[in-house]
């Protein structure tokens, strides 16, 4: 167990840096063909690497309709509408909207797994939901300056957070990593109809030949797509969506780091108060001050 919660901390560094790598690519190559292009490369690598080890096996009939809705949310929502709305928003406001996965998902799996919302993770919801109210509204420019970008990337976020309750509750017969690999494939061509319907200019991925934008996008479609997906979605089927969620408030944090280095974004005070918001309430809305109450009374006894 401790070994999955070290690979989620890595993930977490890996997926808060690839936003800036995303910013960056996007503002090179039209989002959605780049997001096909990205995803269809982890998805081969995924499936490489699940043969290395054995688990590579070819879905039964009754599994495809399985792989085909959770990608329907996990990948081809959620990866096309990030790509769009990152071209529409800030990497630091898109940064601290994503913290809000956490919440989300504890909401989501309380209304559709009948899992009972305790008030202090009501609360937790609350909190995280000012958040991202205060990240997306006082912006630069005031109260009212909220962009379609960000509830764009919001939308991205819920299809996630969809996702995973799909993969804890369709509960598929093999192993969530195998299933990663497929869901990627099989959304990559479900992103890449969405970019011929938009009329995207595929001549733009020549610019992958440059050796900088050619070692983003492997960085972001191998170490955050690839290995990133196979190691939560494991997560998510061994231990649990709502128990896990804690630890997508850590890809904020580094996430706003990597606005500020890579990006040079100025990282406003609105940020920091919305972080604020968004880590007590991931505190409260995930369960972990209901963990630390039972604890401390139990040391009591």
């Amino acid at each position: 167990m401790a070994r999955i919660y070290i690979l989620l901390l890595l993930v977490m560094i890996i997926w808060g840096f690839n936003l800036s790598a995303l910013v960056v690519l996007v503002n090179s190559i039209d989002p959605v063909i780049l997001t096909a292009l990205r995803i269809f490369t982890a998805g081969i690598v995924v499936l490489i690497i699940t043969r290395l080890m054995g688990i590579f096996r070819l879905p039964r009939k009754s599994e495809w309709k399985t792989i085909v809705v959770i990608t329907i949310f996990n990948v081809a929502l959620h990866h096309s509408l990030l790509a769009i709305g990152l071209t529409k928003t800030s990497g630091a406001n898109a940064s601290v909207i994503i913290g809000s996965l956490p919440i989300l998902t504890v909401v989501l799996t309380a209304i559709l797994l009948k899992q009972r919302l305790s008030r202090a993770r009501l609360l937790g919801f609350i909190l995280g939901f000012v958040g991202i109210i205060l990240t997306s509204v006082a912006g630069a420019d005031g109260l009212g300056s909220i962009s379609s970008g960000d509830l764009i990337i919001f939308l991205s976020i819920f299809s996630q957070a969809f996702s995973f309750i799909l993969i804890s509750k369709l509960n598929p017969t093999f192993d969530p990593r195998l299933l990663t690999g497929y869901m990627l494939i099989v959304g990559s061509g479900f992103i890449f109809i969405i970019a011929l319907i938009m009329d995207q200019n595929i001549a733009q991925l020549t610019a992958l030949l440059s050796w900088k934008t050619g070692s983003i996008f492997i960085f972001s479609a191998i170490g955050a797509t690839a290995l990133g997906h196979m190691v939560y979605n494991y997560a998510v089927r061994n231990i649990g969506p709502a128990e896990i969620a804690i630890f997508a408030n850590l890809s904020t944090v580094f996430a706003l780091i990597g606005s500020a280095f890579f990006l040079e974004e100025a990282i406003l005070f609105n940020h920091y108060i919305g972080l604020v918001f968004i880590i007590i309430g991931v505190f409260f809305g995930t369960g972990a001050y209901e963990y630390l109450v039972r604890k401390r009374h139990k040391n009591q006894m």
